[in-house]
């Protein structure tokens, strides 16, 4: 028998009680094994749950229980989820997360005392909810060295924008509706401006390219700034704007990694995916590219990926399910302003100016617009070079630029 214990109560931890409780019998099948679910730690009461006789309160309990094998983190943040996947470790029972904050910030660390002590850190959940792209990279992949990770990585900021874009709804209304619908938290800061999908990128540049990234090494912009005006700029040239995580392989085992709104050609598979839908693609050496696509989030959908890894870790008693990559440092990624890319800007300036600043230009247009506002696409060029382009016009008179 494996013994499971469930830390946190939350919407993802009782999603993994369901799924472990529903679909028991054909895990069991594949496990080869009974999974039985010994404890729930919360520190709230669950009066009338099914799962009354499960819960406790005291970490310590399940720290000391030499019967549970595998404790499944739902905890989220990064103090007493750190402290309580470090102590369970220790004590020798594999973890399963969720938690991309954790991860991304101290997954080497983790990864390590797992090794040590011969017990699994599984996190398939932590990235892309439901959809399977750790596992993947790791093996269905492994056979390619990667060369870039690429991604719509946060469903709420998808959904805001894919209701501005289609719904031509401000950036303020389209938030307050996924506040409604329970798609955005009461504070969406960690989405909207980008720290979700940055967390969500340093896990897969990490798996892609073997070195730890850290959040702090990754530039990272939201889309706080996205407005109607713009939308309406990036369709009259047929284009969206998607919030995209990046990591690339550059020269000498360097990493650039950079979260950004960007304007797609509508002709992309990532123009393409609208509302809470996430997608990743990865691109191989061997392979070429390929993409994987599905709901970022949710409870079951999240439950899902994380139960695999119960299954996986559930298998390996034992012995270690191999996942790994080396230790972090500062000079292993580079900045975002070597690459070159086609820009968008939209500024109060003549068409003259623009031109006789930037030479051939793609100019936008778009219905309304205020008198002597601009917008348009660079030819390819770098960040430096296109602010130094722009420091001739007029203080203050750039209103919004990005990919």
């Amino acid at each position: 028998m494996i013994n499971v214990a469930i830390l946190g109560f939350g919407v993802v931890g009782s999603g993994v009680a369901e799924v472990l409780t529903t679909n028991g019998e054909s895990i069991n099948r594949r496990v080869r094994d009974e999974i039985r679910l010994k404890y729930i730690l919360d520190v709230r009461d669950f009066p009338g749950s099914p799962y009354a006789g499960c819960f406790v309160k005291d970490f310590s309990v399940i720290e000391q229980d030499p019967e549970v094998d595998v404790g499944v983190e739902t905890i989220g943040g990064a103090t007493v989820a750190l402290d309580f996947t470090r102590r369970a470790l220790q004590a020798g029972k594999s973890v399963v997360s969720s938690n991309k904050e954790l991860v991304a910030t101290h997954g080497y660390e983790l990864l390590q005392l797992a090794k040590e002590k011969q017990v699994s850190y599984l996190f398939e959940a932590s990235v892309g909810g439901g959809i399977p792209i750790l596992r993947p990279l790791t093996s269905c992949l492994a056979a390619n060295e990667l060369t870039e990770v690429c991604g719509i990585l946060n469903g709420t900021t998808n959904y805001i924008l894919t209701r501005m874009i289609r719904g031509g709804l401000s950036f303020e209304a389209a938030l307050k509706e996924a506040q409604a619908n329970g798609y955005a938290e009461r504070d969406p800061s960690a989405d909207i401006e980008g720290h979700d999908a940055c967390r969500k990128i340093c896990i897969l540049a990490a798996l892609a390219f073997g070195q730890h990234i850290y959040p702090d090494q990754v530039p990272t912009e939201g889309i706080t700034g996205v407005a109607l005006a713009d939308v309406a700029y990036a369709d009259s040239c047929g284009r969206k704007i998607k919030l995209l995580g990046r990591a690339i392989r550059m020269e000498g085992d360097k990493v650039c990694a950079y979260v950004a709104p960007h304007l797609l050609d509508g002709e992309e598979p990532l123009a393409g995916v609208e509302d809470v839908f996430n997608a990743i693609a990865v691109t191989g050496n061997a392979i070429g590219d390929v993409m994987f696509y599905g709901r970022g989030a949710g409870k079951l959908p999240t439950a899902s990926a994380v139960v695999a890894d119960v299954i996986d870790a559930a298998k390996n008693i034992g012995q270690r399910k191999y996942l790994d990559w080396g230790p972090g440092a500062p000079d292993i990624t580079v900045s975002p302003d070597v690459l070159s890319d086609r820009w968008y800007v939209r500024a109060q300036a003549p068409v003259d100016e623009v031109r006789r600043r930037f030479g051939e230009v793609q100019l936008l247009a778009r219905p309304g617009a205020p008198v002597g506002e601009t917008a348009f696409l660079t030819g390819e060029m770098t960040l430096p070079e296109l602010d130094g382009k722009l420091a001739g016009l007029q203080a203050d008179s750039v209103i919004r630029m990005f990919h």
